[in-house]
């Protein structure tokens, strides 16, 4: 059973999202497990604080290292051993072929999620493995970024999902963003599904929805597009075809 734990100060409120939906009825079927813990439950003081000034001066309050320690001292000590990362806007930028690698390379992730101005460096120094953010930009918490994380990896874990082709055809598996997707009634605000895939034509609806997604991949994210490797026949055949249907391909 893949196992991820969340370090944070809104328990409730993470592991209520956590055990909804998907990744609730996979959770029943002891398939993965995710659990959120509350840091507070693991200060040595009456008031259970857990940040205080930091050193230097400066606006705001760090999140202490102990608590912060006891906490994932507790995860490890119950759970075992789990690669712990810190939702930080100074981690590497989270990405699909990141959540491929965790949901096979690791059965235990521990998420730890800041708060204030953040934590204690030294915490991080001794305990975490990796650092991640989602993008160039801060939030209040690592609670939503902790959450993404866990469900970006939870839904790539055999079984999560009914198929892998669930995920396997979505945007950023292979480097495209997905094609278009349409569904009842045919017919919508005079807006009708394209006639190739009413076609039951398995094969002309694949080669349409892969052109599909080579021109929306082309047109949204040119950065995506340069890296794609297009060079095989079946490829070149189709953006011969693009450039003819597409005016603004090239």
């Amino acid at each position: 059973m893949y196992r991820i734990d969340i370090m944070t100060l809104f328990d409730e409120t993470v592991g209520d999202m956590m055990n909804e939906s998907i990744l609730g009825r996979a959770q029943e079927r002891d398939i993965i497990r995710i659990e959120a813990h509350q840091i507070r439950d693991f200060t040595l003081n009456k008031q259970k604080q857990v940040d205080n000034y930091p050193y230097g001066g400066g606006h705001g309050a760090v999140m202490q290292a102990d608590p912060l320690y006891q906490c994932w001292k507790h995860i490890v000590d119950t759970h075992g051993p789990g690669h712990t990362i810190f939702m930080s806007p100074a981690g590497k930028t989270f990405h699909q072929a990141r959540a491929k690698d965790l949901s096979t390379q690791e059965d235990h992730l521990i998420l730890v999620c800041g708060h204030y101005e953040g934590i204690d460096e030294r915490f991080i120094e001794e305990c975490v493995d990796e650092e991640i953010s989602l993008g160039d930009f801060v939030l209040t918490g690592g609670e939503l970024a902790a959450m993404v994380v866990a469900d970006a990896v939870a839904r790539l874990i055999p079984g999560v999902l009914s198929d892998p082709e669930c995920f396997e055809e979505e945007s950023h598996w292979n480097g495209l963003l997905e094609y278009p997707q349409y569904s009842r009634p045919e017919i919508w605000h005079d807006r009708a599904v394209p006639s190739i895939l009413l076609s039951g034509h398995h094969a002309n609806i694949k080669k349409w929805r892969r052109k599909q997604a080579i021109l929306r991949t082309w047109r949204r994210r040119p950065d995506m597009y340069a890296k794609l490797d297009l060079s095989s026949k079946s490829d070149q055949k189709l953006l011969k075809e693009l450039r003819e249907e597409a005016p603004d391909f090239h």
